[in-house]
């Protein structure tokens, strides 16, 4: 092994200039060269010092100083020296060790190696120090499974730069919709074989399962329902519906997103499709005031109705409940009248004319009675007056028809003496105490 380092010593300064040999001999022609290192070396005497080293080796002891043939060209190939099997054999087992670390490879972290033996597939590698039989029996191909691939159907970059042919769709309702979508996919985990051996180009058809799956749902849908609210539901069909495609042809390819761009109609009929978009939501918007001021009118006069209805039940049972006490007074008076009818007739008179009297400025005086010092309740008139001035001039029903109740029993009862508000003489003043009583009967 050291001659062996020897012989492919680099360092070594002999190399090209003709010093010793491995074999040590000297070289012939050393004293017509320079000494080492006064120049370049010589490529033809390299050859030389390597092929004479590999004889050394192998048991040539004639070193580099033997008779050489005549060179042209600057000098002949030597042949190589007949040596032994041992080289052959190192050589030989260099060679396999160098062929089968061929098979040593590095998967990177989000790719697999998928390995085919003679053209027909094996196995598939994960990430990592790997290692296959070398080439030609076995073969790999890396794929990267974790790559997020896109592609534009439609346009090409932006909205403006579209691709017509693939954009326009028709609609169930006969209507041309320019629709812009994007398409997102991965590979499956265990899809990199199908990937590379099922399918002739699958990524076009990625392209042309998404484009065949958006014309077929687009094509059931309305041109309203694809515009506005329904923008989420077509994209998830399309994706399913492609999906469902790519499956049935075995691909190993997995959609992960359809993201629709832009919807629109034609640029030719754009202004006046914006005109009827535009009057639509003009009629949706009065429709919404409309039943806004529906649900604002309706529940006041709901409202209003229930409190009507609620005031005519009061006043029904109030005019019932005013009926039935007087029904029920007339009854207990009707009968306390024919237990003692003078006596009752007497405290009607009475309790009516305190009723008048309590509403009137005037003071009665019974002049047949009277005596010359008279009592006027100054204070009380007055006080009366200006009521009866603070009060509207138009008086109620029940006072004019109490005033007019007790005109007419001021006139039946002519014959009876008139009952005096004030009088001087105690003896004479019974009836005008009699008419200052608050009668029972008088509410």
């Amino acid at each position: 092994m050291r001659s062996i380092s020897k012989i492919f010593n680099l360092n070594d300064p002999g190399w090209g200039r003709g010093g010793r040999n491995s074999g040590g001999q000297n070289d012939d022609d050393s004293s017509r060269r320079p000494p080492p290192g006064d120049g370049p070396p010589d490529l033809d005497e390299v050859w030389r010092d390597f092929n004479n080293r590999i004889g050394a080796l192998f048991g040539n002891k004639r070193g580099g100083g033997g008779p050489r043939g005549p060179r042209s060209g600057g000098g002949g190939i030597p042949s190589m020296p007949s040596g032994s099997p041992k080289l052959l054999g190192i050589l030989v087992l260099v060679g396999i060790i160098i062929w089968g670390l061929s098979g040593l490879m590095i998967v990177q972290e989000g790719q697999v190696a998928v390995v085919t033996r003679f053209g027909q597939y094996t196995k598939t590698l994960p990430p990592g120090l790997q290692w296959r039989m070398p080439y030609p029996i076995e073969a790999h191909q890396m794929v990267n499974i974790a790559q997020l691939r896109t592609f534009e159907v439609g346009f090409r970059g932006t909205a403006r730069n579209k691709v017509l042919p693939e954009s326009l769709m028709l609609t169930t309702d006969e209507n041309i919709v320019d629709v812009q979508y994007v398409v997102q996919y991965r590979l499956n985990p265990d899809g990199a074989p199908d990937y590379l051996f099922r399918t002739n180009m699958p990524d076009e058809s990625v392209r042309q399962a998404a484009e065949t799956a958006m014309r077929e749902i687009v094509g059931k849908k309305t041109m309203d329902f694809v515009l506005y609210e329904g923008r989420t539901e077509v994209a998830t069909e399309v994706q399913n519906l492609a999906q469902s495609i790519l499956d049935r042809y075995r691909t190993g390819i997995q959609i992960s997103t359809v993201a629709i761009q832009n919807v629109q109609p034609p640029e030719q009929v754009q202004a006046a499709f914006d005109d009827a978009v535009k009057a639509g939501q003009d009629r949706e918007r009065q429709i919404n005031e409309g039943n806004a001021y529906a649900n604002q009118v309706l529940p006041q006069a709901q409202g209003q109705v229930a409190r009507m209805l609620q005031d005519a039940e009061g006043y029904r049972a109030k005019v019932v409940g005013d009926a039935q006490g007087n029904t029920a007074r007339f009854s207990s008076i009707e009968a306390e009248f024919a237990k003692a009818p003078e006596v009752t007739r007497q405290r009607m008179y009475l309790a009516t004319m305190q009723q008048i009297m309590e509403s009137s400025a005037k003071v009665m005086v019974d002049a047949d009675s009277s005596n010359n010092m008279l009592y006027l309740p100054l204070d009380k008139i007055m006080s009366q007056t200006a009521r009866d001035y603070r009060a509207p001039s138009s008086g109620s029903a029940s006072d004019t028809s109490a005033a007019g109740a007790g005109a007419a029993a001021a006139s039946s009862s002519s014959s009876r003496p008139a009952t005096p508000a004030a009088s001087g003489n105690a003896s004479n003043n019974s009836a005008a105490r009699s008419a200052q009583l608050v009668s029972p009967y008088s509410r």
